[in-house]
């Protein structure tokens, strides 16, 4: 049986069968006959939207599982121009945000061809990410993490600021052509600037961070297709800003900066300078957020809810699948359930996978290792 036919049998089995639908059978012929005359098939729309939302069901690696049923599909299978492109981006971005409520979005592009070839793909990790800028000196400004990407960005042409927080352009190619790019204009990126309740002083750090996480570079596999451009949000955890993006030491390290600000010895040899300093920075972006009036929430939630999710999934008779390393939060992890609960990880569809990116030479072997990953073309 061809392997395509037996991944599309498989996931139309699924959901015609969670969607208590009749017409399986001429389904299947129709999808069988596609295959046998054009190497592929083409879904519906409510097989992509129920697709979709099963994929973040699936997804190993996401506490926030609890809403997969919320997902909305924007169909953009169509698109092959620059500003067809720039509209979609920025429809995505007003709509996922609204007047603060976030919604989980999902922007579909064009699938892999019978060759594997991508019609078109994104080259940022998310659509809205701060650049990092390296002086001779070895100081850095901006986001450590998008060094690398910052340095291709320039070389195709783009000038930031040479701030801490300037926005990377979104940057994409279609058909493995030369890349395009384009600047998200400001009122499509909403951003929040962290202060403290207790702390007056922290205002003066300014720090902030943008509301809406759009991951760009990951490929969603439904019934054995592939489409490696279908951006999607949902909203932040609070340790993903406060104890990774602005905690990290290897990201902005912002730790000593605020320990000292407290008044913490940050040279001595009682190194819990650091606990005190994260836990009141994680505060920080949890209050301005709710200030803001920005969807959000916090690990504890967050765990409350995937033990929900859980529950709800073993009265349908479904096992979760997850990555403990992933779903424990990076902060007080034993005092949730989660920490203290097995998962089998196995990986199942339709699901999100990593990609290699496109501007990075990777080769298959490198990345074949890793179950979350899928290789491509350009």
């Amino acid at each position: 049986m061809n392997l395509l036919y037996q991944n599309a049998t498989e996931f139309l089995n699924l959901y015609y069968k969670e969607s208590n639908k009749s017409g399986l059978r001429e389904r299947l012929i129709e999808v069988r006959n596609d295959i046998e005359k054009t190497g592929t098939y083409v879904h519906t729309l409510e097989e992509i939207e129920f697709g979709a939302s099963v994929a973040w069901r699936n997804s190993n690696r996401c506490i926030g599982r609890l809403f997969w049923k919320s997902i909305k599909v924007l169909d953009c299978r169509s698109v092959t121009h620059l500003e067809e492109v720039k509209m979609a981006v920025f429809n995505h971005l007003e709509m996922a945000f609204g007047n603060g409520k976030i919604k989980p979005i999902l922007t579909l592009f064009s699938p892999e061809n019978n060759s594997g070839d991508a019609p078109i793909r994104f080259w940022n990790s998310q659509w809205i990410r701060y650049a990092g800028y390296k002086s001779r000196n070895g100081t850095i400004t901006g986001d450590p993490a998008q060094l690398a990407f910052t340095e291709k960005c320039q070389s195709l042409g783009w000038k930031g600021r040479g701030t801490e927080f300037d926005v990377l352009p979104v940057v994409f190619q279609f058909e493995g052509k030369n890349p395009l790019f384009f600047e998200i204009p400001p009122e499509y990126v909403k951003e929040v600037n962290i202060i403290h309740p207790d702390f007056p002083w922290f205002s003066e750090l300014q720090l902030k961070w943008n509301a809406l996480p759009v991951i760009s570079d990951m490929v969603l596999e439904i019934g054995g297709i592939r489409y490696p451009a279908a951006p999607f949000n949902g909203w932040y955890m609070v340790t993903e800003i406060g104890s990774r993006n602005l905690g990290d030491f290897s990201r902005y390290n912002k730790l000593p900066l605020i320990a000292e600000k407290m008044g913490l010895n940050v040279n001595g040899k009682d190194r819990f300078w650091k606990d005190r300093a994260l836990i009141e920075l994680n505060y920080a972006v949890k209050y301005s957020f709710e200030k803001a009036g920005i969807s959000i929430t916090d690990h504890h939630e967050a765990s409350d809810q995937f033990m929900k999710f859980i529950n709800q999934e073993k009265k349908q008779g479904r096992n979760v699948m997850a990555d403990w390393s992933w779903i424990v939060p990076p902060n007080a992890g034993s005092t949730m359930q989660v920490f203290h609960t097995n998962f089998d990880n196995e990986v199942i569809s339709p699901n999100f996978y990593y990609n290699s990116p496109v501007w990075k030479l990777e080769k298959e072997e490198t990345v074949g290792k890793c179950p979350f990953h899928i290789w491509s073309k350009k």
